[in-house]
Order: structure tokens, then C-alpha cells, then sequence
């Protein structure tokens, strides 16, 4: 089954969709089953529930009991390995 991961930013133009693509070609080459869904931060809120994991550019609140990792390592390309060894270790629960 895949694991889904929610991808927000503040207006999920942009960066989210750069974000996004990263994530799931990244995971998808170290043949994880992954979905990966943009929001806006705004949307976080009503969607975190249906999510495995929330990566975000940016703060967000009530995420419930779904894991949060804030990171602009995909925009910034310093710290990407580790950030994926992070949703790895998340999603491989």
C-alpha cells in the first residue's frame, strides 16, 4: 500500500510542486510506493489526517498526530539525503 505524503507551502504554487517532484522521484528511485499531494499551509489542517507524513517550507499547525518535517533543503539542495533518510525513516513504519 503506499504511504501517502503531504507536500505544503504557503500558496502550493511553487515551491510545493518543486518540493513535491523531488520527494517522489527520490523515493520512487529507492523503489518506495509513495503519493505525494501539494496543499497550502492553510490546508494542512483538514487534510493531515488522510497523510502518513507532512514535509513543509513552511510552519503549520494542527497536524493532529501526523509527523511534521520543515525543510527548504529541496529548494536549497544542502541537506536533501539526510531530509529523504528522514521520510524514509517515517514512512517505513
Amino acid at each position: 500500500m503506499a504511504k501517502k505524503i503531504l507536500v505544503s507551502c504557503g500558496t502550493a504554487v511553487a515551491t510545493s510542486t518543486v518540493v513535491a517532484k523531488k520527494i517522489e522521484e527520490m523515493l520512487k528511485n529507492k523503489g518506495l510506493n509513495v503519493v505525494v499531494e501539494q496543499c497550502k499551509a492553510s490546508e494542512v489542517p483538514s487534510k493531515a489526517a488522510r497523510a502518513d507524513l507532512i514535509v513543509t517550507t513552511t510552519p503549520v499547525s494542527d497536524t493532529g498526530d501526523t509527523p511534521v518535517i520543515q525543510t527548504i533543503s529541496f529548494l536549497t539542495g544542502v541537506g536533501i539525503d539526510a531530509d529523504i533518510e528522514k521520510i524514509i525513516s517515517h514512512i517505513d513504519k
